[in-house]
């Protein structure tokens, strides 16, 4: 897949992240539940996207969900990411993906906790994370 915001190639994309990762930011693999990474991180500071940096989710928004993937309650900003109806796998869902590079991240789902009342429900291998200072 072809990005056109950053200019990498299928080939790039494959370079730079490795086979799980490729799996989930660029064909829109799930990562087994309680597996990944970031599930039970509690430490301040910056999720950002693995596949570009861009800044996604603010520590102080997780939660645990108890879904097995890491969960936040709001984006970092409302520009972090985009919203795209999901209607594989015979659901009707709704994928996020990074603003930045379109990258797939999880999906956003009505069953979270005040103020917002979401759950973006997102796949470790989608994510890095940058402590904060």
């Amino acid at each position: 897949m072809n990005q056109p915001k950053t200019g990498k190639t299928d080939e790039q994309w494959r370079e730079s992240l490795s086979p799980e990762q490729y799996a989930v930011c660029r064909c829109s693999a799930t990562e087994p539940p309680f597996s990944g990474k970031w599930y039970r991180h509690k430490e301040p500071g910056t999720y950002v996207c693995a596949a570009c940096r861009a800044p996604l989710f603010a520590s102080e928004a997780k939660y645990d969900s108890g879904s097995g993937w890491p969960s936040f309650f709001q984006p970092a900003t409302r520009i972090s990411i985009n919203l795209v109806p999901d209607e594989s796998h015979g659901m009707h869902r709704t994928e996020v993906r990074c603003a930045a590079c379109e990258s797939h991240l999880g999906h956003v789902f009505p069953d979270g906790p005040k103020p917002t009342g979401l759950r973006y429900c997102i796949n470790s291998l989608a994510l890095d994370f940058v402590p904060m200072k």
